[in-house]
């Protein structure tokens, strides 16, 4: 089980502790636009997106609309995007 998210064809970013991307989809959805990894930062407290999934490909984040906070304790916090990982110079906040 690995830290994973996706981002829905409904434009919300999801996410789980899964096996699979796959399984953080709803019964009957079969694509989205991207996922990856996550982790919370524990300099700051921000959650940390990087890399890509192997069955739907790399974020577009510019399809986000919202934000299922389930997966991570339901609780909001800061997202950043790191598209270089593990280089972590490169930073991307994703703001809504």
């Amino acid at each position: 089980m690995c830290r994973k998210f996706i981002i829905t064809n409904n434009g919300v970013l999801k996410f789980g502790l899964v096996s699979r991307h796959l399984d953080l989809l709803e019964y009957g959805q079969n694509d989205c636009h991207g996922g990856g990894l996550w982790d919370i930062n524990p300099d700051n407290g921000c959650i940390m997106l990087f890399g890509r999934s192997f069955d739907f490909g790399a974020p577009d984040f510019s399809k986000l609309q919202r934000v299922c906070w389930d997966g991570t304790g339901g609780i909001p916090h800061e997202l950043v995007y790191y598209p270089f990982w593990p280089d972590r110079v490169v930073s991307v906040p994703i703001i809504l």
